[in-house]
C-alpha cells in the first residue's frame, strides 16, 4: 500500500516546510516557500533533515520506500513504540525496506538521515495496513546552532545530540543546527519566534568567530536582538544561550578581528546579563565548556567537531548542565 505525499504531510515531524512535487518530498528546515529570504549559503544546509522523522500509529509489519540521495554515510534509524530496533545504511541505495515489524498498532518513528541531501521517492505500507496521525503532546524544544549541532558525524540520525537529549528528556525536538551558517541572522530569529515552543536553546559563536561575520561591537547585539525578536511571542519562554564549546586553535589564535574564543564566550555572557538586567528573567547563559571542554579534545578529530562519541558526550552534558536551567531546576 503506497501512502501519497499528500497523506504523509501530516506524518513529518521535526520538519519546517515541505518541497512537494510529483516524483519527491523533500523536508525543509526553513519555510521552503520563502526560502529566497534567506542567505543562499544556508539553503543547502536547510536542505538537509537533522532531527526529522516520519511519526504515526499503524499496524504494518513492512515498511518500504523508494529514496534520492545525493551523499555518502547516510542512514535511516527505525523507532517502534519509542525503541530503536534498526538502523539501515543507505550506502550505494535507492531503496530501503523494514521487514517483519511487531504485530498490532503501535507508534512508528522513522529518522530521516541528518546529512546530505535527501528526498522520498515512494512510501509502502502492508497492504491494508491502518495508518493513524500522531499527535506529539510532549514538550517542544527548538535548538539552533552550527555544525555541531547539525551533527552529521553522529552515527545515526538519532544519534545526534540534539537527539540524544529529546529522547532523554521526552522532548518533542526541532534541529536548526547548520553547518557553517548560525550567525543570529534575522530570518532565524523571527523564524524561531514562530514556532511553538516550551524550551528554546541558541549557540552561538563558533560560526561567528570563523566568518568572522560579526564584531566586537554587532556580536553582542546581535544575541541581545535575537532573544528581543524572540520574545515577541515567547515572552515567558525559557530561553538558553550556549557560548562555544572548546576548539584548539580558537583559544589562543585570534581570527581576522583580533579576537580569540574565549573573547566570544564573554559577549555571550554579557549579553544574557545585559538581558536580565533588564528584567528577562528566564533568558540564561551557559558556557560552552560545561558542553565540551578541553576534556573532549581527543573526541574533536579536526580540532572543531566532534565524532559520534563526542556527541553522545555533548548530550549527556547537556541533560545535566543545560536541561536544569531550561526546566528551573538549576
Amino acid at each position: 500500500m503506497d501512502l501519497s505525499f499528500e497523506a504523509l504531510q501530516p506524518l513529518w515531524h521535526g520538519a519546517i516546510s515541505l518541497e512537494t512535487t510529483a516524483e519527491y518530498v523533500r523536508p525543509w528546515r526553513i519555510p521552503y516557500a520563502q526560502r529566497g529570504l534567506y542567505p543562499a549559503s544556508l539553503l543547502p544546509l536547510a536542505a538537509t533533515q537533522a532531527g526529522v522523522r516520519l511519526a504515526f500509529y499503524s499496524d504494518t509489519r513492512r515498511i518500504a520506500g523508494e529514496i534520492e540521495l545525493k551523499e555518502d554515510n547516510q542512514k535511516l534509524d527505525l523507532f517502534i513504540d519509542g525503541k530503536l530496533v534498526e538502523t539501515v545504511d543507505l550506502a550505494g541505495k535507492c531503496a530501503f525496506a523494514f521487514e517483519g515489524l511487531p504485530a498490532g498498532e503501535k507508534l512508528v518513528e522513522l529518522w530521516v538521515p541528518q546529512r546530505g541531501d535527501f528526498a522520498l521517492r515512494r512510501f509502502e505500507l502492508e497492504d491494508g495496513a491502518t495508518v493513524r496521525r500522531y499527535e506529539d503532546k510532549r514538550p517542544r524544544w527548538i535548538t539552533y546552532g552550527s555544525s555541531i549541532t547539525h551533527c552529521k558525524s553522529s552515527s545515526s540520525p538519532s544519534r545526534t545530540w540534539p537527539g540524544i537529549v529529546a529522547q532523554a528528556q521526552g522532548w518533542n525536538h526541532t534541529n536548526l543546527g547548520f553547518g557553517g551558517q548560525c550567525h543570529l541572522d534575522p530570518q532565524m530569529a523571527r523564524l524561531i519566534r514562530d514556532l511553538p515552543a516550551d524550551y528554546i536553546s541558541i549557540c552561538a559563536g563558533i560560526n561567528i568567530f570563523s566568518g568572522p561575520s560579526l564584531n566586537a561591537r554587532s556580536f553582542p547585539a546581535a544575541v541581545v536582538g535575537t532573544a528581543l525578536t524572540i520574545r515577541d511571542k515567547h515572552p515567558q519562554t525559557p530561553l538558553l544561550f550556549i557560548s562555544p564549546i572548546y576548539s584548539l586553535p580558537r583559544e589562543t589564535e585570534p581570527n581576522s578581528q583580533g579576537l580569540i574564543l574565549p573573547n566570544y564566550r564573554e559577549m555571550v555572557e554579557e549579553a544574557v546579563a545585559t538581558l536580565r538586567a533588564e528584567g528577562d528573567a528566564n533568558v540564561h547563559y551557559l558556557s560552552g565548556l560545561k558542553i565540551a571542554g578541553e576534556e573532549t579534545a581527543h573526541l574533536m578529530p579536526d580540532n572543531l567537531h566532534p565524532d559520534a562519541e563526542g556527541a553522545e558526550v555533548m548530550g549527556r552534558n547537556f541533560v545535566a548542565h543545560a536541561v536544569p536551567l531550561l526546566t528551573g531546576q538549576g
